[in-house]
């Protein structure tokens, strides 16, 4: 993961803010944990102000992006935490999972060193069509979820329970799915700098969907199309709470 971070991770300070939604999510889940670790943290995103947060995160760019105050942070995978057994209260991590070598082995360390819970912001591969933008536009970003675990064999790796975390149409964070009533932002560059799929996906098939979402914009087609969703506040894309309780 460090290698991919260290090329094209260099906007998510600006494009992957936290969402306070979604971080209300995360940090009642976390309980009354003092401690926490987070595990691929990158530039900081969801780490809750009032713990004691120890920060993980293989990439340097990521790493030279976490803002004057943030929890310390060190070099390191999840596959190979270098911290003894039952170090933190709490382990968390928030789509982080796919971007590991070796996801099973990630979770088992992420068990390893929580004492009371571990608590994962993550994604079912199940609704990899449910965003119109890969089926309508960029069918090419289907291989970037060749393999990605299910849901039911991440949350069983886990022992935990899967929360629903619906995507709210002003989504802060700007991860690939976040745009769902606001297509324009995926003709932003720096937008798409900071989405992992665009990286891994074949960039012609890219360019070409970006043309007919840029044409569709321009001749009001998006918005008859998707007049339903122009209404709705919230939608479900898959992004799930998981949260294992030792």
């Amino acid at each position: 993961m460090a290698a991919r971070y260290d090329a094209i991770g260099r906007t998510y300070a600006t494009t992957r803010a936290t969402d306070p939604r979604i971080a209300a999510r995360i940090w009642a889940a976390l309980g009354d944990a003092g401690t926490v670790l987070n595990v691929g943290a990158g530039t900081g995103s969801y780490e809750p102000p009032d713990r004691d947060v120890t920060a993980l995160e293989p990439s340097a760019v990521m790493r030279a992006q976490r803002p004057p105050g943030a929890a310390p942070c060190v070099e390191g995978t999840a596959e190979a935490l270098p911290f003894a057994d039952d170090s933190f209260e709490a382990v968390m991590g928030s789509l982080t999972l796919h971007h590991w070598t070796d996801w099973r082995a990630g979770l088992a360390e992420m068990l390893r060193v929580a004492r009371d819970r571990v608590v994962l912001f993550t994604w079912d591969p199940a609704f990899a069509g449910s965003h119109w933008l890969g089926p309508e536009y960029m069918p090419v970003t289907r291989e970037t979820t060749i393999g990605f675990a299910s849901i039911d064999d991440q949350a069983a790796a886990l022992g935990a329970s899967v929360e629903v975390v619906p995507i709210p149409w002003d989504c802060e964070d700007g991860f690939f799915s976040a745009f769902w009533r606001r297509p324009e932002a995926y003709l932003d560059a720096n937008v798409r700098e900071g989405i992992s799929v665009f990286h891994r996906s074949d960039p012609a098939g890219v360019a070409a969907g970006l043309e007919n979402l840029r044409a569709d914009l321009e001749s009001g087609a998006w918005s008859r199309r998707h007049a339903n969703l122009l209404v709705l506040h919230e939608l479900d894309l898959g992004y799930r709470l998981l949260v294992a309780k030792n």
